[in-house]
């Protein structure tokens, strides 16, 4: 048997399953594409999330759309990260090539463009539908991990939230959230001390400016009403093809810390939403983080921490996790390792420190007879990748450098006219673009305030007049006082007057002289 043969029946028995998968392409030998020595993943271990990486302009883009598109016409729906705004295309059928035919006809697949069911939304106000969540729905404990809190601010936050539920004040946007600290150490600041001890100025300050700086990357726009429902995510069209939900975050790529709050909370909502799945035959949603390390990059250590435990257990709720970025080293080692498929495109060594990750890359693939990893990394062309999955009982299937299959829709974006046409068809812009701006936190604490300050003045005013009226009663009674006094007595006024004093001294001097 020649080694082609070896190799195609290799790459055919790792790749053979049971239930139901998806085509990624044909494997490569020496350089050439094996006709039919086709790459399946199967759906039953998709929730075991994945990586595509690779250097600018190898393919990763195309690879994650091909996988969404599949991943659609199985009905699965899925959700996009669209970070450089190059994915709205899969709404339009590929217009065809001749490259594309070739690169097909190598493969041994026939190729067939398609349009897709997108859901167009958005975290800013660009055109889409708007992705928003109350404060209250983040809770204090995820709300002070993406803060970046200290152990005693995270509590003053957490007593923050318990006087609001206590007091039944409704958290639903910043506005709110700021407030509620103002209030804690100025007008309530005798309430908060007799319910739950002293709180420092300092420390709220300090919280205050957190979320300033949270607010002046667009974070504003995002926390609000009308909440969005994860469950929205789930849909599938008229012909039992998954809805594929697309994020335009093109303006957030240099607002990083808005982009953590998102994924944040949107992995934390789904999870505690989604029911458990246990071991199914099929995921229930795929999500794919294009650019992830602004995810890992800018994230503190308590917020990597939170990502990596919802990585770890949102496998169970039947969600499957799919990293893009350049190079694998850009995703921290505990979420690598958590990773069943793996997308690499070709690698570029330019320096020292490209070669060392070349071959710590390497190192993370299954060992093969017939490729040199380390060495086929830097030397695959655009559109080609290095394969790696797991098949249904949890084992890696061989290793295989990749010729991959083209999209079936459209490699470019929609124009102006196609989005508005899209989005004026959109049921989910209907549900969610109205904001609303209910009597919340900050109305009722003004209210409160006012209340307040309003029996506040009428006492003092009280006390005013109270204090005026003692005034005037003291006043009167010195004069009448004043009057008593000097008001002479006839007695006196007699003793005291000159004839008699000259009578009383007349009577003296003759008894004298006797």
């Amino acid at each position: 048997m020649s080694e082609k043969d070896a190799f195609f029946n290799h790459i055919i028995e790792g790749n053979t399953n049971k239930g139901d998968y998806i085509t990624l392409g044909s494997a490569m030998l020496a350089g050439e594409t094996v006709k039919n020595a086709f790459v399946n993943v199967p759906l039953k271990t998709m929730n075991r999330h994945g990586l595509i990486a690779g250097a600018t302009g190898t393919g990763k883009t195309k690879t994650l759309q091909v996988l969404a598109e599949n991943l659609s016409n199985k009905g699965i729906p899925v959700l996009l990260m669209d970070i450089k705004g190059d994915l709205s295309g899969l709404a339009q059928p590929s217009p065809g090539h001749p490259k594309i035919d070739e690169r097909h006809n190598l493969i041994g697949l026939p190729f067939e463009a398609k349009s897709f069911p997108v859901e167009i939304l958005t975290l800013s106000e660009q055109n889409g539908v708007r992705l928003r969540a109350t404060v209250s729905e983040f809770g204090p404990v995820l709300l002070s991990r993406i803060l970046d809190l200290s152990e005693v601010q995270s509590g003053i936050v957490a007593v923050i939230f318990k006087y609001c539920d206590d007091n039944k004040l409704p958290l639903l946007d910043l506005k709110d959230f700021k407030k509620i600290l103002q209030f804690a150490t100025q007008e309530g600041k005798e309430e908060f001390e007799d319910a739950y001890g002293r709180i420092s100025t300092a420390s709220t300050g300090a919280i205050l400016r957190k979320v300033v700086e949270l607010e002046q990357q667009g974070a504003d726009l995002f926390f609000g009403e009308t909440s969005f429902e994860v469950d929205d995510l789930l849909r599938v069209d008229n012909n039992g093809r998954g809805y594929i939900n697309i994020i335009r975050l093109t303006d957030i790529q240099d607002r990083p810390k808005l982009f953590s709050t998102f994924m944040l909370s949107l992995l934390a909502e789904i999870y505690s939403t989604f029911p458990e799945q246990g071991d199914s035959d099929r995921p229930e949603l795929i999500m794919f983080i294009d650019e992830a390390h602004l995810i890992f990059n800018e994230a503190s250590k308590a917020l990597l921490n939170q990502i990596e435990s919802i990585v770890k257990l949102i496998r169970s709720k039947g969600v499957g996790l799919y990293f893009v970025t350049q190079n694998p080293t850009d995703v921290p080692e505990a979420v690598l390792s958590q990773l069943g498929l793996k997308v690499q495109h070709a690698l570029r060594a330019f320096t020292a420190k490209d070669r060392k990750a070349i071959k710590l890359t390497a190192q993370n693939y299954p060992d093969t007879e017939y490729y040199d990893t380390a060495q086929i990394l830097t030397t695959l062309g655009t559109g080609e990748a290095l394969v790696s999955a797991l098949n249904e009982k949890g084992r890696p299937t061989p290793l295989a450098a990749t010729m991959m299959r083209a999209p079936m829709s459209r490699m470019d974006i929609l124009s102006d006219t196609e989005l508005k046409s899209l989005l004026s068809n959109s049921k989910l812009v209907k549900k969610y673009n109205e904001t609303i701006d209910r009597e919340s936190a900050y109305e009722l604490l003004n209210k409160k305030i006012e209340i307040a300050e309003a029996e506040e003045a009428k006492e003092k005013a009280k006390e005013e007049r109270e204090a005026l009226k003692r005034a005037e009663t003291k006043s009167k009674s010195r004069t009448t006082t004043r009057r008593r006094s000097t008001a002479m007595n006839p007695v006196v006024k007699v003793l005291t007057s000159a004839t008699f004093i000259r009578s009383v001294f007349g009577i003296l001097n003759k008894v004298m002289k006797k």
